[in-house]
């Protein structure tokens, strides 16, 4: 999924600040944490105001991080082991031999927030609402792997009975893909796999209908272990513990509050001021500052995660190959790790990070001079006359710096100017889906563990493409490898895709990621996964670690503005 560069001005991060003071500090002594900790509920930095908090409207982490609280899909997280399904809003499930046909069993207790029932039909309502076409869901193609659904969407079939979903009964649910997926069980816990409520949806509109009141709170009804209780706009969204959950008795959390904090420096203010438990992230110049007063807090953890520059391959002076190869030949990527992010990340030698058995093409490096000479075979020596171009990023800090580094890059090593444009984050999406940009910072974050998570929003008119570019072969290659005989071909086909992909060079890798955070020590149950999916039913927080505050330094770092 697209990975937050979003940011609120300075004055909107400086107001959250304010309001959560407001909301949870009082003229004692006690901290905001101490305080919201007595009452069991954890604090969250989440960088910006959600997009929205409908499950097959939304495509990134901010909005996911709400979401996995809300609703719960058929498996959900370990919260310990990568790649471990525990049951969701399946009790059970098995496949067939040949992992082409899945039977799930529904919790014989799921119910929906408003105590109606979880069925195996209100599943089969979610995926012909996300497939059908008239709802244009961007992310629609996770689905995919659906028999039949690919065709359903777009619109090559009318009979939505032609997809491989089935309510058997009502707790019994039937999913027939299009070729073998033994990693089904990792699908199925992102969030455009979760169930939708019927009956409250066709309350408020037709199936086809996007935003419409049925997410708003006091209307919105989910099934996961938390039911939306307010959202101020801007200031937080706060969810309470659903008491008709199947398992309400593991979750230990009363609520969750998340605060769009979109200046990673007032951020980590207020995680040092104890506001907030934990940050979304941290930035560059907090990460040996955190490490040598707060110790205990600093988490630093693989993140499968990809970051880019996307190419508009429509526009002129990027329609080349070799322009496009020139650009990303032309970035220092172990400079811009060490002098602008300074986490511990990866040079991105190819797309997708590595992982299991799968061996990443390694196409990219830093080469300033094989940069120079694509570049002038591509009829700009020198940079002469190479058109105005400009790179588009959100207003966040990092991103931001981001730009600049890249903009002297290629200033330096290729003699081109490329003008920096700033777009908040809501519009910088809308820019990006009607391909209304140059280049682009942008970013990918795996939604399961398999290289196919990095590769297949790159079809043509996937909703998550957004660059002009596909390719017949590419596609042709993806399928080889569904349909392969065994794991090792088919691990070679999509190493043949990826291949194809860097040659033409529609995005330009830049960095495999870390995630780096701050934790408060009174959280439990809170371990390193690399998606960072943590799910918050079974979060906890010692109240008596709560109650001691973290170290602080009486020489705290300076506010910095965006």
């Amino acid at each position: 999924m697209p990975c937050s560069f979003s940011s609120t001005v300075h004055a909107l991060c400086l107001c959250a600040l304010a309001v959560a003071t407001s909301l949870l500090s009082s003229c004692d002594s006690e901290t905001p944490v101490a305080k919201a900790s007595k009452e069991n509920i954890l604090i969250v930095g989440n960088s910006a105001e959600p997009a929205g908090l409908d499950p097959q409207v939304v495509t990134g982490v901010i909005e996911s991080n709400i979401i996995r609280a809300l609703f719960e899909g058929l498996c959900v997280e370990d919260p310990e082991k990568d790649g471990n399904s525990l049951p969701g809003a399946a009790a059970s499930w098995e496949p067939n031999e040949d992992f082409t046909v899945w039977t799930f069993h529904l919790q014989p207790e799921g119910k929906w927030s408003d105590g109606e029932p979880v069925t195996a039909e209100d599943f089969v309502f979610a995926y012909e609402r996300i497939l059908s076409p008239d709802f244009a869901a961007k992310y629609a193609t996770m689905l995919y792997f659906i028999k039949g659904a690919e065709a359903f969407n777009k619109k090559e079939t009318t009979d939505f009975s032609t997809v491989g979903v089935k309510a058997v009964d009502p707790l019994t649910l039937e999913v027939t893909t299009r070729a073998p997926i033994p990693f089904l069980p990792e699908l199925t816990k992102h969030y455009t796999w979760f169930p939708v409520p019927k009956h409250i949806i066709l309350k408020y509109g037709t199936i086809a209908e996007k935003h419409t009141a049925w997410t708003e709170p006091g209307k919105l009804v989910s099934n996961g272990a938390f039911k939306l209780a307010e959202w101020k706009f801007n200031y937080y969204v706060s969810v309470d513990r659903n008491e008709y959950y199947w398992d309400y008795d593991t979750v230990s959390l009363a609520g969750i509050r998340y605060l769009p904090i979109g200046n990673s420096y007032t951020e980590a203010r207020m995680y040092f001021d104890e506001q907030i438990h934990v940050t979304y992230g941290l930035a560059p110049e907090m990460i040996d500052y955190s490490r040598d007063n707060y110790p205990e807090s600093l988490r630093q953890e693989p993140y499968l995660g990809v970051n880019f520059v996307r190419c508009n391959v429509t526009q002129p002076g990027l329609k080349d190959a070799r322009v496009r190869k020139a650009l990303a030949l032309a970035i220092d990527q172990q400079s811009i790790i060490d002098n602008v992010l300074k986490g511990g990340q990866l040079p991105a030698y190819g797309l997708v990070p590595p992982m299991g058995d799968y061996v990443t093409p390694k196409e990219i490096t830093f080469d300033p001079a094989k940069a120079k000479q694509l570049l002038a075979e591509a009829g700009f020596p020198n940079g002469e006359g190479f058109p105005k171009i400009s790179l588009l990023t959100t207003d966040k800090d990092v991103s931001k710096r981001l730009s600049e580094a890249y903009q002297d890059m290629w200033k330096k090593h290729l003699g081109i100017n490329v003008a920096i444009k700033q777009q908040e984050w809501k519009t910088y999406l809308d820019s990006m889906h009607k391909l209304n940009y140059d280049m682009a910072i942008g970013g990918w974050i795996g939604d399961y563990p398999d290289p196919t998570t990095f590769l297949e929003m790159w079809r043509k008119d996937d909703g998550n493409n957004n660059t002009g570019w596909h390719s017949e072969d590419y596609e042709a290659l993806l399928k080889k490898g569904e349909l392969a005989p065994t794991p090792a071909a088919r691990l070679t086909a999509l190493a043949e895709a990826e291949q194809l992909f860097l040659d033409d060079m529609p995005v330009l890798p830049i960095y495999w990621y870390t995630t780096n955070y701050l934790l408060h020590p009174s959280v439990k149950g809170w371990h390193p996964l690399i998606l960072n999916n943590h799910p918050f039913k079974f979060i906890s927080i010692d109240h008596g670690e709560a109650q001691a505050k973290i170290k602080k330094d009486d020489k705290k770092p300076a506010e910095t503005s965006n």
